[in-house]
């Protein structure tokens, strides 16, 4: 043990650091510390006429390693550094324009409408009368298809357009409740009053703008929507 730390004591390992230039002096001896990356802590430096030393036992310390005697030889085991923190995983690039599932929940939910709607017509086309159980079915469908829509909304244009959706609908519902109330107040409703009625021409163009966005399509508001 004596002999050990003997030579642990008196042995240096040189750094393959570029000798400092100067003129032909005596020896100086220069502290500094050195580290490791991947290991934590430092161990003294010794510069020794330009080159730079390191006792191979604190370089052991300092990388968790081990150093073993074996008669001259003298054998230094380092550990691994330990490795770098993963990087976090990069955020997906926020998705643009209109996705596909919103579309196909918006033309399901524009084909409700459309539904109701042509009840409505063909009942005051044939002079049929248009009550609330007859056009009840259309829009408990229709509330459905619009709750769909909403839950499909992923992108900003996807969430922007929800509402042009829900304004059909409504539009809709003021449309089916005109002819019912008319109906209630028996009041006579010619069979082609609905060619002529704005709201029910809103109701078409909004349907057919709805119908018509293209996937990936920028949002863009229409004033038959609202």
């Amino acid at each position: 043990m004596a002999r050990a730390a003997l030579l642990g004591k008196a042995l240096m390992l040189p750094l393959l650091l570029v000798p400092c230039l100067g003129t032909a002096q005596e020896p100086e001896e220069q502290s500094g510390t050195l580290a490791i990356t991947g290991h934590t802590g430092t161990t003294p430096v010794l510069k020794i006429s330009g080159k730079s030393y390191v006792e191979v036992e604190a370089l052991a310390r300092l990388t968790n390693g081990s150093v073993s005697f074996h008669g001259d030889r003298i054998t230094l085991t380092l550990s691994a550094a330990a490795p770098s923190p993963a990087a976090p995983p990069a955020e997906p690039p926020a998705k643009k324009g209109y996705s596909r599932d919103f579309l196909r929940a918006t033309i399901d939910a524009i084909a409700a409408i459309r539904d109701w709607r042509s009840a409505v017509f063909y009942a005051v086309q044939h002079s049929y009368p248009v009550t609330e159980d007859s056009i009840d079915a259309y829009r408990r469908t229709a509330d459905s298809k619009l709750d769909l829509v909403s839950t499909a909304a992923a992108t900003d244009a996807d969430r922007d357009c929800v509402a042009m959706v829900r304004n059909e609908l409504a539009n809709m519902q003021k449309l089916s409740d005109e002819y019912v109330a008319l109906q209630k107040n028996q009041t006579y409703v010619a069979p082609d009053s609905m060619a002529s009625d704005p709201l029910d021409q809103q109701v078409l163009g909004c349907a057919r703008s709805l119908s018509l966005l293209p996937a990936g399509g920028e949002f863009e508001d229409m004033a038959s929507c609202h």
